[in-house]
């Protein structure tokens, strides 16, 4: 991912990656107030431009090798994009559902961006039924593409559940004149018991393209910094930026640092 990235970045940019990359692999952790990676995170979108700073941060991210509490420190304290690359940084990071309170945290917000990053691979993996359907839901509210939605032909497959959620919600916008999303249609086709995953949406981001459209990379291997809910019922207006239940990290959304 880093050579991929390089390929997209200016002298400037590449000489700060590598700098960047290098304080953070020799001070790895969480150190005093704000550790050196943490400033590098938050000078990333200057310095590599907004297009491939989500993936300037996760490998940052993961050069520093940051635990559960160190991403919860991020998460809590960062932009709304900081924020995106921890989500995305969590597949390759956290083996397992300690962090799902950051997936949920970002599920509460109506941040679309946010939302996206939070039904990635992560997700996935270690959201419980209930949550994971509501969190499908909340895409559908507010529009954010089931195409982001990360394995959803697997768990979606003979989810009678979730169909009849979908129904539901149809009904509800068809009773108030309101079109049906057409993503809806698509869900609920993977919920057949016969549905197969061919050809139907899989995991976000795009692959081979570094950053690009403010995701970095897709997941799928292990260890190597690429992509990334349990959310109250869809629609919710959370609390802007992020939430604050005790123990779950939720900071305002608006940092000093830039995005």
């Amino acid at each position: 991912m880093h050579a991929r990235l390089n390929t997209h970045l200016g002298g400037a940019a590449r000489a700060w990656l590598d700098q960047a990359l290098d304080e953070a692999a020799a001070h790895p952790g969480v150190h005093g107030p704000i550790s050196v990676w943490e400033l590098r995170i938050a000078e990333a979108g200057r310095r590599c431009g907004p297009e491939y700073a989500d993936a300037a941060r996760v490998l940052l991210l993961h050069a520093a090798r940051a635990d559960p509490d160190a991403l919860a420190r991020v998460y809590r304290q960062g932009t709304a994009a900081e924020r995106r690359a921890v989500l995305h940084a969590l597949p390759h990071l956290v083996p397992g559902p300690g962090a799902l309170s950051l997936v949920e945290d970002a599920l509460r917000t109506n941040d679309t961006r946010l939302v996206a990053a939070a039904v990635g691979p992560y997700a996935a993996r270690h959201l419980d039924p209930h949550s994971w359907r509501h969190a499908v839901l909340k895409c559908l509210f507010t529009g954010v593409p089931v195409d982001e939605v990360a394995e959803l032909p697997r768990r979606a497959r003979a989810d009678a559940e979730l169909a009849r959620m979908l129904g539901d919600y149809a009904d509800e916008r068809a009773a108030a004149g309101r079109p049906v999303p057409e993503d809806l249609y698509r869900v609920l086709a993977l919920t057949e018991p016969t549905a197969t995953p061919t050809g139907t949406p899989g995991s976000s981001g795009t692959s081979g393209t570094p950053g690009s459209s403010g995701t970095p990379g897709t997941s799928g291997t292990s260890g190597t910094p690429g992509t990334s809910g349990t959310s109250g019922t869809p629609g919710s207006s959370g609390t802007p930026g992020t939430s604050g239940t005790s123990g779950t990290p939720g900071s305002s959304g608006t940092s000093g640092k830039e995005s």
